[in-house]
């Protein structure tokens, strides 16, 4: 009993970790998501393992002892699909639906008993997330997504030089006209990639300073 007590304890503890790292980026699941994921797992690999032994010597019982487990990797995803987020062309959280993924794993790693490869799955996901993140800032093309609304067409020619002169490449571009009497209001969304990291405040300040325009999100 006390060796399945700290199965759940020490998948807990992994995934506080894990969900840790997620925290500090910001992302849609965070600390208390992955906490109760490794933990969920945990206690389903450990139900699956010995919430039958019971009924095993009944005659003509028989049970798959993984059937339950089985079961977390699939319905995992349904969890993960949530934290995915789609608007046109621009996609985000992926790499948290897999984090989550491979902490469910972690958990049913640490429920069946192999804290080892438990803590080597916890040093290899962070190690994706974080030595690969720093990797990427460098080398790697980041999308920012721009949502915006002026009266001014002229603003929309500005915003996309001011862009091209940065050295930032659209991949994605639409503008939806409303009217309001004799007034014309543009909504653009865009999807821009730029090389490095925190460029995004830079174009930012400048659209900020432009007249009759709102930014309705940056990220």
């Amino acid at each position: 009993m006390w060796d399945l007590i700290l199965r759940l304890v020490v998948a807990s503890c992994f995934g506080a970790l894990i969900g840790l790292d997620r925290e500090y980026r910001a992302k849609e699941a965070g600390l208390r998501t992955h906490f109760l994921v490794c933990l969920g797992s945990a206690l389903f690999m450990i139900v699956s393992q010995h919430g039958f032994s019971d009924v095993l010597g009944t005659a003509g019982v028989g049970l798959d002892p993984s059937r339950i487990a089985a079961q977390v990797v699939s319905g995992i995803g349904f969890l993960g699909a949530g934290t995915i987020i789609i608007q046109k062309q621009f996609v985000r959280g992926l790499t948290t639906a897999a984090g989550l993924w491979a902490t469910a794993a972690i958990g049913l790693v640490i429920g069946g008993g192999m804290y080892y490869i438990g803590i080597a799955g916890v040093v290899l996901t962070l190690a994706g997330l974080e030595l690969t993140n720093l990797f990427l800032r460098k080398v790697g093309l980041h999308s920012i997504l721009l949502i915006f609304t002026t009266s001014k067409k002229e603003n929309l020619g500005i915003i996309t030089n001011e862009i091209n002169s940065l050295g930032h490449h659209i991949t994605s571009y639409t503008t939806d006209e409303e009217h309001f009497g004799d007034t014309k209001t543009y909504h653009v969304t865009m999807v821009i990639k730029t090389r490095k990291f925190g460029e995004e405040s830079l174009l930012f300040q400048f659209i900020q300073s432009l007249p009759d325009l709102t930014i309705n999100k940056m990220e």
